[in-house]
């Protein structure tokens, strides 16, 4: 099967599958503070790492919410990794609401290095990040109704129950990642596989 993606409901199924089909997806749960100092907690599964040399990480936005003003107000934010034993929190502070999500999903914050925004205590990971730039992604008529909102990492925080004779166990963390629909999955195991020279 194939089908065009700027005619809807020409893939023939009950659903749009795009999102099944791009997975799995790191969630990144975002940290942030307004310019009132109230802190905002909100997963993003179109999230990545795109560079190393320095450290960039992205996530898509759809439309202006909480997150994305508060980035652009503060020019701050924390990406948090969420794992299995966080799922629960994680998916309260999917709502949108006017209130301090930590507090919502009863999350406890850690203060930052280099930041303002908190991050997540019990996340096995978190990236302190200083925004460095928003690009807008137009629709057909030109209006930008997503965004691509990129961060410099300047701190990381690990948890060391996961690093293990050097390396981290990306495993153990049991990080959770973003399928199709309502479908969510569970790192559980990793291999080596050595790159052709």
């Amino acid at each position: 099967m194939n089908y065009d993606p700027d005619e809807p409901g020409s893939h023939g199924l009950e659903l749009d599958p795009f999102k099944a089909l791009v997975a799995p997806r790191p969630i990144g749960w975002i940290s942030t503070i307004a310019s009132n100092g109230q802190a905002n907690l909100a997963p993003y599964s179109f999230f990545n790492a795109f560079a190393t040399e320095p450290y960039y990480l992205a996530f898509g936005s759809g439309g202006v919410k909480d997150t994305l003003a508060n980035i652009q107000a503060t020019g701050e934010f924390v990406v948090n990794m969420a794992s299995e034993e966080l799922a629960a929190a994680m998916n309260a502070t999917a709502a949108t609401v006017s209130v301090d999500e930590f507090t919502l999903a009863g999350v406890a914050k850690a203060p930052s290095v280099k930041v303002k925004v908190p991050r997540v205590a019990a996340a096995p990971a978190s990236f302190e990040c200083r925004h460095f730039q928003t690009v807008p992604l137009p629709n057909d008529a030109g209006e930008a109704n997503d965004f691509l909102v990129i961060g410099r990492v300047v701190q990381i925080h690990l948890d060391e129950r996961f690093v293990e004779a050097g390396r981290v166990n990306t495993a153990a963390m049991r990080l959770l990642s973003r399928l199709g629909y309502l479908d969510y999955a569970t790192i559980e195991r990793s291999w080596r596989m050595e790159r052709p020279d």
